[in-house]
């Protein structure tokens, strides 16, 4: 009998846990996710801790606490783990059962503004524009790279690349390493003018539903410009 059999029989025997797919209660508190946590011990945080909690029904202690935000969802316990116990996973669900305005930090604002305006600044569609044109103006004024010019809406592209929102806003230089790179390769490639987010804080948050949304914008780029290649940094 196989480790993942013997997780299947735990969970038929507890249907409490039912609709939680990442076998919590099998843990047999070795240890091994605790010591390869990068954030054990940050305000006493131990994910050993965190799944025994969740195997002993302190689901509720569990979803108030500080500890599934402190998670950074490396998955460095899962790889380790003996029991493949998807811990990481565990913590997302956990963090999905957070009110979401109990979501600490600023996270879920970002998450919001992504939603109602296409990325997590609220950053209006021609200052962005402005910000990706002034950068290729830089960029065209470098020996080498005379004409520079940056491809938006481009359609039938090779590569779509998405932004990261701190590209457009505190990290502009960051920019100018694929596109010089896009240049020398010769690259055929193109960057969205709208719903360009490319940091997908609902996986953060543990919002599936939001996670689906922003991907599934990603997607339509894809299909409207018709491009063959997504580039995906985030």
């Amino acid at each position: 009998m196989t480790a993942k059999d013997i997780i299947h029989m735990n969970e038929l025997d507890h249907s409490r846990f039912k609709s939680w797919g990442f076998s919590q209660d099998f843990c047999v508190t070795c240890g091994l996710c605790s010591s390869s946590c990068p954030a054990t011990g940050i305000d006493g945080f131990d994910p050993r801790k965190l799944i025994r909690m969740l195997s002993l029904g302190l689901e509720s202690e569990v979803v108030a606490s500080r500890w599934p935000w402190i998670c950074t969802l490396c998955a460095k316990c899962e790889n380790v783990c003996p029991m493949e116990i998807d811990i990481a996973d565990a913590v997302r669900r956990v963090r999905s059962l957070r009110d979401r305005d109990k979501v600490p930090g600023n996270i879920h604002k970002g998450l919001e503004a992504a939603l109602e305006t296409g990325n997590n600044l609220r950053l209006p569609k021609d200052d962005y524009v402005f910000i990706l044109e002034d950068v290729a103006e830089e960029i065209a004024e470098e020996p080498g790279y005379e004409g520079f010019t940056v491809p938006i809406d481009k359609k039938g592209a090779n590569i779509l690349t998405t932004i990261h929102n701190k590209l457009v806003n505190t990290h502009t230089e960051d920019l100018k390493h694929w596109w010089r790179i896009f240049h020398a390769a010769k690259e055929d490639w193109t960057v969205p003018s709208e719903n360009w987010e490319g940091t997908n804080w609902a996986y953060f948050t543990g919002d599936d539903e939001a996670m689906k949304i922003m991907t599934g914008r990603i997607v339509d780029h894809m299909n409207k410009l018709e491009v063959k290649t997504l580039m995906w940094p985030e």
